[in-house]
Parts: C-alpha cells; structure tokens; sequence
C-alpha cells in the first residue's frame, strides 16, 4: 500500500482533500491519525475571507451541495497555523487566487517560509464552480488561464506544484497538458462539479445562502473516472484522482483509470473520520483476492485492455 509524492513515503495512496477537516492543524492531524497518507490544506488567499453566508452544505437525492467561498485566516495566518509539520504523512498546502498575480504572491510567500514549514508539495486551486471570482467563474479553466497561472507559481517556488482541474469545464485534457507544459509536477484531476440547485419548496427559495453550490459525493464519481481517464492517456505527470470516492472499490477504480493517489472528501460526511482506514483495509482485501501485490499494478491497468 506505500506509495510515494514527491520523494515523501507515503504509508497509502489516500489523500484528505481540500476543504474537508483542514481549517486547523489539530485537525488535519486527527485526520492523520484516522489512515489517510497525505492531507491538503483549506485553500488559502492572500487576505482573510468570511466565504458565503450560511447554510453552506446541503444534502441532495444525489450527492451534497456545497457553496463554503473559501474562509480562510489568510496566507500569513495560515501558514503560521499549519507550519512546523513533522508527521510522517505529508502536508500539501493550498491556495487559491484571482489571477496569476495572485497566484505569484502566494507562492512566494510560501516559498519565503519554507524552512519553517515541513510541507511537501503546494496545489493551486483554478476549479471551484460557486466563488465569484475565483475558479470556473472567471474562466481559469482555459488552457491558456492554466498556463498562465501554473507559470506564474513555478516562477515563485520551489516546491512541486499541483494544478487542481475542474470536471465542470470542458476540455480537461487540454488544460492539463498545458500545465503540464507550463511546469506543473502533478494534476489533481477533480473537484464539485456543477454550480448546483436544491429549492426549499416550503420558503420558496434555495436552500444554500449563496443559492447554487458544487455537487460532490458519488454521483460525479463517473465524471471523474472519464477526466481521468481521458488525462492520462495524454500526460506524462501523475495525477491525483479525486469526485465520489467512498469505498476501496471506488478508488482502485479510479487507479485503473490512471490515478496515483486517490483524494477522500465527501466520504468523511458519508462514513466518519476513519473512512481513511477502511478504504486502506478495503483495497488490501481486493488485492489479496485478486492476486495484486503492488499498487503500481493497478495504475492505470485499464487502459491496457483496449
């Protein structure tokens, strides 16, 4: 079940994804304590951000609807908040910006107290689907958006750098292989997908206080196999795998598909904090009944069989 990120062992493939659980050091490091291997921190901005006015989560027929906006305590605070890690699992710190300018100043900051840090890798978020000018609502799913940005980080950093693309955009393939070309070291291929809807017929009017959110949980997770898929048959980067995986099964699915690491957010929601764990124990049992003795021979297997 080991794995590696960039030279970091990693005791699993299982990663806590962005937004779940990861306002807070103690938190992420309970999450550590549950199974995962890596944890991704809340997404950070240059300044502190309240996010969307509540409710910000509501469960549909289909999956959850989320619609947070990004509160954070701002880069300076953050970093001081989840700095001086020294677990085993790995840290990878998010962030999230306007523009490439945006972006830059992050990165540099980041870089600035890398010392004092320990973490492992930064992503960059371009993909949320309900943050007013942010992600898929200013267009920074377009290849060239995506190459402008991942350039603009590199450019700030020394760390690897992870571009996190969005199933909502069209054109996956193309945004990923031009981070690749602009230098990104990683693609994680996943996030909500929509904006979505849920009415509350009663008060007539949406449920979530900012009214449309992205949906997560196992509906996308097809969408998300398809991205992946489709990915990594076009780059040479490896790819983090992340929509809709809550079970063992779910996510050797998604390592057929192409997937390096598998990244775990609604399943906290769904199964608890040691989801981490049972999807460890889950893909051990498939692989003992199937004759598997290393991850390296799931990734990627299905795309052998065309």
């Amino acid at each position: 079940m080991q794995s590696e990120l960039f030279g970091k062992k990693l005791k699993n493939p299982i990663i806590l994804a962005s937004g779940i659980l990861g306002m807070t050091r103690p938190t992420l490091e309970t999450v550590c304590e549950n199974g995962c291997g890596a944890v991704i921190a809340k997404s950070l901005t240059i300044e502190p951000r309240k996010g969307h006015g509540g409710p910000n989560i509501v469960e549909t027929e289909s999956g959850i609807l989320n619609a947070m906006g990004y509160p954070n305590p701002g880069i300076e605070e953050g970093l001081a908040e989840f700095g001086g890690w020294k677990r085993e699992e790995a840290l990878i710190l998010s962030i999230v910006g306007k523009d490439a300018n945006e972006f830059a100043e992050l990165a540099k900051r980041i870089e600035e107290k890398k010392d004092q840090l320990g973490a492992t890798a930064i992503e960059a978020v371009i993909s949320c689907p309900h943050t007013p000018g942010y992600g898929t609502m200013i267009g920074q799913g377009t290849p060239e958006s995506v190459s402008e940005i991942t350039k603009a980080i590199k450019e700030n950093t020394s760390y690897p750098v992870i571009i996190k693309l969005s199933p909502s955009v069209p054109g996956e393939v193309k945004a990923a292989l031009a981070a690749q070309d602009a230098g990104a070291d990683a693609i994680n291929m996943g996030n909500s997908l929509g904006p979505g809807m849920k009415i509350d017929i009663h008060r007539k009017k949406p449920i979530l206080g900012f009214g449309m959110g992205g949906l997560s949980g196992p509906p996308i997770k097809p969408i998300a196999i398809r991205c992946v898929y489709d990915i990594y048959g076009a780059v040479k980067i490896p790819i983090i795998g992340t929509g809709g995986i809550n079970s063992g099964v779910d996510a050797i699915e998604m390592m057929m598909a192409g997937a390096k690491w598998v990244s775990v957010g609604t399943a906290v929601y769904y199964r608890g904090q040691k989801v981490f764990a049972d999807i460890e124990r889950e893909i051990k049992v498939w692989m003992d009944l199937n004759g598997y003795s290393k991850l390296e021979e799931i990734i990627g297997v299905a795309h052998e069989q065309i």
